[in-house]
């Protein structure tokens, strides 16, 4: 932990930029997921949505398990050592650096958030084993340098290092250019480096999601940006995009079952991305 690591605030600072007047992403996500961090203003705009869109909990649920496949596959069978998680969002179960350190105990993560409540359970949850490192970096998606020159305190940009926008990119409008974001930020990693992203869609198959999405644009924070299949799949241009390709994150490599059916779709699309 570095002097300037702001995790070093006191707690009663970091718990004043908590807005609990309106509902935010994070701690909704959290509640859809069946945590306890969050707020009844977050509850009830979950609910609100909820109605709108009936399974929108089952698609958060459903990025949540495509984090566990993909860490574990980079791990296991890529052998990547170092996770940069931007967006981190609320700690759970099976978080980045619990799947990677159970396979790989010298693994190495950086968790990437701006939310102040994420920093408040940061400093407890957010642990490693004693061969790895885990760290946390108060920062915006937005601040590519920052995050950059921060993240190389705990992470060798020498080699291969898997970057995970999980549910965040939705978050960074077309006039911020998110394309270019994450460009900048692979161009910072060496050949080896994977991209793995979710991202909600937007699609005439699905309409509830866009009325979901609408709801949330005007009561919540922050503001989404929905994306069609096709523009999620161009955050890889310049990867080598592997099988399924950008599919229904409960669609990407999921685990066998008995009956051989192939998980229901949802309006949260993925995939991962290697560069040579």
């Amino acid at each position: 932990m570095t002097a300037d690591d702001p995790r070093h605030e006191p707690a009663e600072l970091i718990r004043s930029r908590i807005d609990t007047s309106r509902p935010h992403t994070a701690r909704i996500w959290n509640y859809w997921t069946g945590g306890k961090d969050n707020y009844e203003v977050d509850r009830e705009a979950g609910d609100q949505i909820r109605k709108l869109h009936p399974g929108i909990g089952d698609y958060a649920r459903a990025d949540r398990l495509f984090l566990g496949r993909s860490v574990r596959y980079l791990a296991d069978e890529v052998g990547i050592r170092q996770f940069l998680d931007i967006g981190t969002g609320l700690p759970s179960a099976d978080n980045t650096h619990e799947v990677a350190q159970r396979l790989a105990p010298e693994s190495r993560i950086v968790y990437v958030d701006n939310d102040p409540l994420v920093l408040v359970h940061a400093r407890a949850l957010l642990t490693s084993t004693p061969e790895g490192r885990t760290d946390y970096l108060d920062a915006d998606l937005r601040n590519v340098d920052t995050i950059l020159e921060r993240a190389a305190k705990t992470l060798d940009f020498s080699e291969p290092v898997a970057l995970m926008l999980l549910g965040v990119v939705i978050f960074i409008d077309e006039e911020e250019d998110s394309y270019g974001l994450v460009r900048r930020l692979m161009d910072a990693l060496p050949s080896g480096s994977h991209l793995v992203l979710s991202h909600t869609i937007t699609s005439p198959a699905m309409p509830d999601v866009d009325a979901a999405v609408a709801f949330w644009n005007e009561h919540g924070t922050p503001k989404l940006t929905q994306r069609t299949p096709d523009q999620v799949a161009r955050y890889f241009n310049g990867l080598e995009l592997l099988q399924p390709g950008v599919v229904s994150c409960s669609r990407w490599r999921p685990e066998p079952t008995e009956d051989g059916i192939e998980p229901d779709e949802v309006a949260m699309f993925a995939g991962v991305g290697r560069k040579a």
